[in-house]
């Protein structure tokens, strides 16, 4: 969270502010570019790699200190927002400050990532036999064709809280983020359709990244199927299930952890059990997160031989999403396969 300013700083932040982001009536700014918000630097990284030297991208979280969780959004980043093209948030309530910020912004264009989840509950919008990756590019789909719309609840955008059940964590997902790629080229290509040959050109590289991790993930299931592994939180959950991994978390743990609760005793001892059995190829964790119980069972993986494999949320600095993907997809293979 950040710290409160005096009103002659605020005042002085509102003023660049608004000179640094105004927009022209056709939707870019005024030297040509488009404005990104992203929620976080991940999806920040993949809005500048798609649009190049067209767009200018503003990430609201970029440190590990911060947690899109509960993080509470400044003046500024409600200026920010206003002021956007195009704004991209994970949704199903991990970045709940963005819907709140869309609620005083200008209708600008949207994207969500958890809806290009196969996982998101009610979504029946991405049938493989009609969304291949290599023909559905910003130049193969018409721009007016894609659906803007948001699976909102009854308040709009208010519907984007947790998701009983649902890992929001959906930039983990190769699949997913595969679509959320082509989502945002489409975007961006119906705001700058001068682009949209090069938005599509840039896509089409990320997607082959990502497709290339599928094949990855597909090679540790081939050889590693079934290996079980203590995951702390649900951040590494789909990289583990593409890998054809066990979670033999006990229940209660990983969501206690993620919720910021206390660990029941009950189901920390049993966690410690199925550390200490030998049963357990590798603990997979959020570096961001995390507490007693987590340090717990991590001292208790080291004491007994386990690798710990931790996750990190947001890309550090100098990494691209497909550096930072690919070593996460090295680190999990190493573990399991050693």
């Amino acid at each position: 969270m950040k710290k409160p300013v005096v009103a002659l700083a605020l005042a002085s932040v509102a003023a660049l502010a608004l000179a640094g982001c105004s927009t022209s009536a056709s939707g870019e700014g005024d030297d040509g570019t488009i404005t990104v918000v992203a929620s976080t630097n991940v999806y920040g990284d993949i809005a500048a790699q798609i649009g190049g030297d067209r767009v200018e991208v503003e990430s609201i979280i970029t440190s590990a200190s911060q947690d899109p969780h509960s993080y509470e959004a400044s003046a500024r980043d409600r200026l920010t927002v206003q002021k956007a093209d195009l704004v991209i948030e994970n949704g199903g309530g991990y970045d709940a400050f963005i819907d709140s910020l869309l609620q005083d912004a200008k209708d600008p264009h949207t994207v969500t990532a958890v809806e290009y989840s196969h996982d998101f509950p009610g979504n029946e919008g991405h049938d493989e036999a009609e969304h291949d990756h290599a023909e559905d590019s910003a130049t193969d789909a018409p721009a007016e064709d894609h659906d803007h719309d948001h699976a909102e609840g009854e308040d709009g955008h208010e519907g984007h809280n947790h998701i009983e059940g649902f890992n929001e964590h959906v930039w983990f997902d190769p699949h997913t983020m595969i679509h959320v790629v082509e989502a945002i080229a489409d975007e961006l290509s119906e705001l700058d359709p001068d682009g949209a040959e090069e938005f599509a050109t840039n896509a089409d590289a990320l997607v082959a990244d990502l497709e290339g991790f599928e094949t990855d993930l597909e090679t540790i299931k081939a050889d590693s199927a079934g290996t079980n592994v203590f995951i702390t939180e649900p951040l590494p959950g789909y990289l583990a299930a593409a890998a054809g991994l066990t979670d033999v978390t006990p229940e209660g743990f990983a969501e206690s952890v993620e919720e910021g609760a206390d660990v029941a005793p009950a189901v920390l001892l049993e966690s410690l059990k199925v550390i200490e059995s030998g049963q357990v190829a590798a603990l997979l964790t959020n570096a961001q997160t995390g507490g007693a119980e987590t340090q717990r069972v991590e001292a208790a993986a080291k004491d007994a031989g386990v690798p710990v494999v931790a996750f990190t949320e947001l890309l550090e600095d100098g990494s691209s999403y497909s550096e930072w993907m690919s070593d996460a997809i090295q680190s999990l293979a190493a573990a399991v396969q050693q």
